[in-house]
């Protein structure tokens, strides 16, 4: 309980300083963010990686770099066209809530009330379960080497459907958490069927053209696609080799989207402010209820977690080939968008780096705390002015039989963790990080920075 107490009182030490603390210069991110994505390419990650954060009116980075087609020695742009996998799956729910939004299409309906010819175990499935991944249908792609052996094979939704017709559902609809390809080649039927176009002609007029998102469309494989991105993985000797070919007819409304990193960009911030549903349908997509609400927390074709703290919205994709990382922080207003061509790549741990840059946190890494050697407390000790926006109030360093322990005036002490150079930490918060500025053999300032925001202290 002791510790619990600790805890809450020292995160709350912050409370309005965390709002208007100013964020680090764009320039500085953005020094920032070029390592890391020319480190991500050089240390394997995938042979391309596109870029895009911007924080409010902010472009940091809007950026490719490696080789967007090995063979063919052509370099990555901010406008080559990366498949984005499973993040359609945000564009298809958008939909769906467009049509409720419009009468036609009502979440509690039976998906059997728009598609009878639906086996008959899944027609009284209602459609808020189809988009939240709790409908209890078998997923085709879970089929192992049943749905492999067919990767080369062109599909229609009816045929993609016939693959899981026959067997047994999941579980009683409802009652669990369970990512469904199935569900949404579902949504992207249910969509043809009220609107009477193909989903991807539906989605091009919905979306790209009257929002601007020229090079986001269905990705079907005989298209020419200009600036089209080749897939890779790695092989057993580490090399790069074509990914295994993959009928993009199959992916349909639950992955079978291509986009560059400047629409999605637009996509991200036309979805979250406003732009694409009304306020309460917004609401529904973002907010896990029932057996969704757990972990993962997952909406409408949509996922909430936190990012440094802070409530983000977002969801990744994965298809042969490439990896795909999209996140909303709406708090900062900050859109992060990472594409990649690799099967393996880490675009996700990228995308966080990212963020964490954006919003002023020192990059996440493991940090293993050491043993403070006693010899080395006493140059810390002392009580420091920290600079609130309140005024300044005291920070006192103490001595104890491990380490050494950090109070500020009016709460609970903290154990310190020393993890090297007059750099200190605590367990409760991994962004928080205390590093002492050392003249001789007395520690004379000292600087704390906590969820991305920084506060200066001189030892008094």
């Amino acid at each position: 309980m002791l510790a619990t107490i600790r805890r809450t009182a020292f995160f709350l030490l912050f409370p309005a300083v965390l709002t208007a603390q100013a964020p680090p210069p764009v320039a500085t991110v953005q020094r920032i963010a070029d390592s890391l994505a020319r480190d991500f390419v050089a240390s394997g990650g995938a042979p391309s990686v596109a870029v895009g954060l911007v924080r409010g009116n902010d472009t940091i980075l809007l950026a490719a770099f490696g080789k967007s087609d090995l063979e063919n020695d052509v370099a990555a742009t901010a406008r080559s066209v990366y498949r984005i996998g499973s993040v359609t799956k945000q564009f298809t729910s958008s939909a769906v809530m467009q049509l409720v939004e419009q009468g036609k299409v009502k979440l509690d309906d039976s998906i059997g009330t728009y598609l009878t010819t639906l086996p008959a175990a899944w027609r009284g499935i209602a459609v808020r379960l189809l988009l939240n991944h709790t409908s209890g249908i078998p997923s085709y792609t879970n089929l192992g080497d049943a749905w492999r052996k067919r990767w080369g094979e062109e599909m229609t939704p009816d045929t993609i459907i016939t693959m899981v017709a026959t067997k047994a559902m999941d579980f009683p609809a409802g009652t669990k958490w369970a990512y469904n390809n199935s569900g949404y080649t579902i949504l992207g039927m249910l969509i043809e069927k009220i609107t009477g176009h193909t989903w991807a002609d539906d989605i091009e007029s919905r979306f790209a053209k009257p929002l601007g998102l020229t090079d986001t469309r269905n990705c079907p494989t005989e298209a020419l696609i200009p600036r089209r991105v080749h897939g890779y993985e790695k092989n057993e000797n580490g090399t790069w080799g074509n990914t295994p070919f993959l009928a993009m007819t199959q992916p349909y409304a639950a992955g079978a989207m291509c986009s560059t990193v400047g629409d999605m960009i637009r996509w991200n911030r036309a979805l979250h402010t406003g732009k694409v549903l009304s306020p309460a349908s917004y609401a529904a997509m973002i907010t896990p209820e029932g057996a969704a609400n757990a972990t993962p927390r997952y909406g409408f074709g949509l996922m909430r977690d936190s990012i440094a703290g802070r409530d983000a919205v977002l969801h990744g994709g994965g298809i042969h080939g490439f990896i795909t990382a999209n996140a909303w922080v709406p708090s900062a207003e900050l859109s992060v968008t990472v594409l990649t061509n690799s099967g393996s790549a880490p675009s996700g741990t990228l995308m966080v780096k990212l963020a964490r840059a954006a919003l002023g946190v020192p990059l996440e890494t493991p940090v293993v705390a050491r043993s403070l050697p006693a010899a080395q407390r006493a140059q810390y000790l002392g009580v420091y002015a920290l600079e609130l926006p309140g005024g300044a109030r005291d920070f006192t360093v103490t001595a104890d039989s491990v380490g050494i322990v950090g109070q500020l005036v009016g709460q609970g002490p903290i154990n310190l963790l020393w993890y090297g150079d007059n750099v200190f930490g605590a367990s409760f918060d991994p962004t928080l990080r205390i590093t002492f500025t050392v003249e001789g053999d007395r520690a004379t300032s000292m600087t704390l920075v906590q969820q991305g925001s920084r506060f200066a202290a001189r030892r008094k």
